[in-house]
């Protein structure tokens, strides 16, 4: 981090089908070794199961599932005379978005046994449904937070 200027956000340009930032910030998060046009495959195909089995824009399921999935609140470890306490903090929206984006593909790497396209297209019907690994994540996330709402006086 500069300690003078303020650091640039890069502009994405939106999906060709679809029209959308997050579908392009997931095929990112998708990739792996750089390997773009394999992510875009991926990415393409599990809309294209959205598309058929929830019979609804897979671009809106996304966006549902990535809003059930973004935290609230998170904690930090602060240290304060010699010991470390888990402070809560409330989560900026691009940083509940990275995190939502983030656990939905563990989520759906994790699962077994199909292809990623099917996996992942599964975790983002769970997701817009509010359930599965990616909302218990998010929930249990929140429950931390909760337990240690005694020491948000350490936020700074």
């Amino acid at each position: 981090m500069p300690r003078r200027a303020r650091v640039t956000k890069r502009k994405i340009a939106p999906d060709a089908k679809y029209h959308s930032i997050t579908v392009v910030k997931l095929t990112n998060r998708v990739m792996k070794n750089g390997k773009k046009s394999t992510a875009e495959r991926v990415v393409g195909q599990a809309l294209d199961i959205i598309a058929a089995q929830a019979k609804r824009n897979p671009a809106d399921t996304l966006e549902q599932a990535i809003k059930n999935a973004t935290p609230l609140l998170e904690v930090k470890p602060r240290r304060v005379g010699g010991a470390t306490y888990q402070v809560p903090i409330e989560v900026r929206p691009g940083r509940g978005q990275s995190l939502a984006i983030r656990w939905l593909i563990k989520s759906a790497r994790a699962r077994g046994g199909r292809p990623m396209a099917e996996k992942l297209a599964a975790e983002l019907m769970d997701a817009a449904q509010g359930q599965g690994p990616t909302i218990k994540k998010r929930e249990d996330t929140h429950r931390m937070a909760e337990a240690n709402r005694a020491f948000v006086h350490y936020r700074w």
